[in-house]
């Protein structure tokens, strides 16, 4: 029994603390994740609260994974466990069951994982949590309770400390596809051997006031005593035939498509802000020096945002109140920009590198042995 116990906490406690800091690594995803929740349950005035709960949760993940590998406090933390794996469970259920979310986000963007095997994970780790459960007055502290709570203190502190990082200078490690290296128009088309949705023609008809669905080749003898109501393309198969970027389409004030002339340039410096929740006092001085780095190679500069009024109202009062400002959907610059603003550096679409707006002096060092361009003019 006591290598059962043994060798239950060490795959419960690793599992947790994975699952914590792969998703810590990038607390806006399960952000973003827990926002489509609430989207679809009509409680979207809770989507104000989902950042800070996404880091809560990211951290308690961390840190209970430790708590249970360490033994401390375990009757505090096996009740915690418990009662989270029920919840998480639930979660990975109610995605598995409706198909939406068509991911419940339980390994970040790293490892996308399937709803069924979310809940199947889940289901098995509510077997393993449960026995730790009922054995938790057999597990023993490995460490005396100063040890132990200087450890946990030291674990608490890392657990916060990564999703600070990863929130003001990107995540360490990238895996959206806008990660560096990627082709943004090559990410952009459907990829090759990709299997497109499969639909079947349905014809509906109405009789005795129920709706009846029929194939072609199934419709009845009597047909004339139905009313026609509407024909009907029916998913039988999902496919994956889904680009890794998509929404991502770019116009100005004449909302004229900008996508392909932007990224065709041989060079280009997009900034991406969402939103101005950060002032543009905050990152001006330093955007300054990469925008007048960029005018002496004749590299184009674009700003790139959900709010094109706004943009252009606090860009009035700075060095660079001439750059292009395009909208796009917010769910790619979401995708694109972890940190609000990121500025990339890209070579015919290819992203060179990019940065949050805390290192943006890092873009002006990539630029160093670029030579100078010829300008091409986007559409307005």
């Amino acid at each position: 029994m006591k290598a059962a116990i043994i060798i239950t906490r060490i795959i419960v406690g690793v599992l947790f603390i994975f699952s914590g800091l792969i998703k810590a690594n990038d607390p806006l995803g399960l952000s973003y994740k827990m926002q489509e929740f609430f989207e679809l349950w009509g409680m979207e005035h809770f989507n104000s609260w989902t950042l800070l709960s996404s880091i809560l949760m990211n951290a308690f993940e961390i840190i209970a994974g430790f708590a249970l590998l360490l033994g401390w406090r375990i009757k505090l933390f096996s009740w915690l466990l418990l009662l989270l794996i029920v919840f998480f469970t639930f979660l990975t259920g109610y995605t598995y069951i409706t198909g939406k979310p068509t991911n419940c986000g339980c390994f970040g963007d790293c490892i996308p994982i399937s709803s069924q095997t979310s809940f199947l994970k889940d289901v098995v780790l509510t077997i393993l949590i449960g026995f730790l459960f009922w054995h938790r007055n057999r597990i023993k502290p490995l460490f005396s309770n100063m040890v132990g709570t200087l450890s946990m203190l030291l674990i608490t502190i890392l657990s916060f400390g990564i999703q600070w990082y990863s929130l003001n200078y990107l995540p360490v490690v990238d895996c959206l596809p806008f990660k560096k290296e990627n082709n943004i128009p090559e990410k952009m088309r459907i990829p090759p051997g990709a299997v497109p949705d499969s639909f079947a023609i349905v014809f509906i008809y109405e009789k005795g006031g129920k709706e009846f669905e029929f194939a072609p080749a199934e419709l009845p003898e009597d047909l004339g005593t139905y009313n026609f109501v509407k024909r009907s393309d029916k998913l039988v198969r999902k496919g994956n035939a889904e680009p890794a970027i998509k929404g991502f389409a770019l116009s100005g004030i004449t909302d004229q498509d900008s996508t392909q002339t932007v990224l065709s340039q041989p060079y280009s410096i997009l900034l991406f802000c969402e939103d101005f929740s950060i002032p543009v006092s905050a990152w001006k001085n330093d955007f300054e020096k990469i925008y007048t780095a960029a005018k002496a190679k004749n590299i184009p500069v674009f700003a790139i945002t959900t709010q094109l009024t706004e943009a252009q109202k606090n860009f009035a009062s700075t060095p660079f109140k001439d750059i292009p400002v395009l909208k796009c959907d917010y769910t790619a610059i979401r995708t694109a920009a972890r940190a609000n603003p990121t500025v990339y550096l890209l070579n015919a679409g290819t992203v060179i590198d990019k940065q949050g707006y805390k290192r943006m002096d890092k873009i002006v060092k990539g630029m160093d042995a670029i030579p100078v361009q010829q300008l091409i003019t986007p559409n307005p």
